[in-house]
């Protein structure tokens, strides 16, 4: 009898089968892989949110793809062990005995801690540089940033260069408004910004704590009494956006809402200086404390009254009410 046609034991028939299938199972799940990374890196990521309306949306938008494209295997791995575990391992009708014990297995042991170890070391890696590079990816910074943006004490501001414009943003209960320093210090209860522009949003709040978000715009920062928190961006595309409170700060929190505006630097500078001349005139800005990175609460009453007999202003507590608004509770 030749050597082939000789039987092999049915043990190696078996390992033979096994390593057979596993092969088939790593190019299933290598074909999966690819084409699933495939699809959320040309198909889905130009529909991720929060979109690419700033320069700090569209560093979110580019973390969460790539964090997509990472977690893409990892997950179509364990699906495809899970099916394939259910197709043969799986008892057969009247099969009531025990599966056969397993022990340790050295390469699947290494393999698993040298896999899991460079996956937690590439978010690190990618996670740490992500958030140096674009300052933050626009969160906020508190009043001194680790990472700064370029010129951010410029105080000049005029359409067309590369001058960061600084906007405050006030969270009161409940409501949103903002100032610009560089037009007189008027404040405005919609948030306009021109495009092409570095911004540098200095938030705080009146009363409790809230917090600034801008969804397409890709920042969101915790508005703090008496802290002055740090934020950047820069507009990339012109259109409207809505800010939201990201933090329970009340009864009325879930309507503390104001809409915003990403316009051409001309537009921009022709709708602030309007609004700068406007309450000049209407003695808003001579009813507004002086400018400052934070304001002393116990002056906000009479502010208040005073915003909403000259402009009709609402928000905070206090004498911030028109008559058709809720008090606080």
């Amino acid at each position: 009898m030749s050597s082939a046609e000789i039987p092999l034991p049915a043990g190696r028939h078996a390992a033979e089968r096994e390593q057979r299938r596993i092969w088939w199972l790593v190019a299933v799940w290598l074909l999966l892989s690819l084409a699933a990374c495939l699809v959320i890196w040309f198909v889905w990521y130009p529909h991720l949110p929060p979109g690419d309306m700033t320069t700090s949306a569209r560093h979110q938008q580019f973390d969460i793809a790539v964090l997509a494209v990472t977690a893409a295997p990892v997950i179509l791995g364990v699906f495809c062990y899970f099916a394939y575990v259910l197709v043969v391992f799986r008892a057969r009708p009247g099969d009531d005995s025990d599966g056969a014990p397993i022990y340790g297995n050295a390469k699947i042991q290494a393999a698993w801690i040298i896999g899991t170890s460079m996956i937690v070391l590439w978010l690190f890696v990618f996670g740490t540089v992500e958030l140096i590079v674009p300052a933050g990816a626009g969160a906020g910074e508190g009043a001194s940033p680790i990472w700064k943006q370029s010129g951010a004490q410029t105080v000049a501001w005029t359409p067309g260069t590369n001058d960061i414009l600084q906007v405050q943003v006030i969270g009161q209960q409940w409501t949103w408004s903002y100032r610009y320093p560089q037009f007189g210090g008027m404040e405005s209860t919609v948030l306009d910004l021109p495009v092409n522009t570095p911004i540098t949003f200095h938030v705080t709040s009146l009363d409790v704590i809230h917090s600034f978000w801008p969804y397409l715009l890709g920042v969101k920062a915790d508005a703090n009494p008496q802290v002055d928190n740090v934020a950047y961006t820069t507009a990339r595309q012109t259109g409207s956006f809505i800010v939201r409170c990201n933090e329970l700060c009340g009864i009325w929190h879930g309507a503390m809402t104001s809409n915003g505006t990403v316009m051409t630097p001309v537009a921009f500078k022709v709708w602030a200086t309007a609004v700068q001349a406007r309450e000049k005139a209407n003695g808003t800005l001579a009813a507004l404390p002086p400018y400052a990175l934070t304001y002393d609460p116990t002056v906000i009453p009479q502010l208040g009254k005073d915003l909403v007999n000259v402009v009709g202003v609402t928000g905070a507590p206090g004498y911030f009410y028109g008559p058709g608004n809720p008090v606080t509770p």
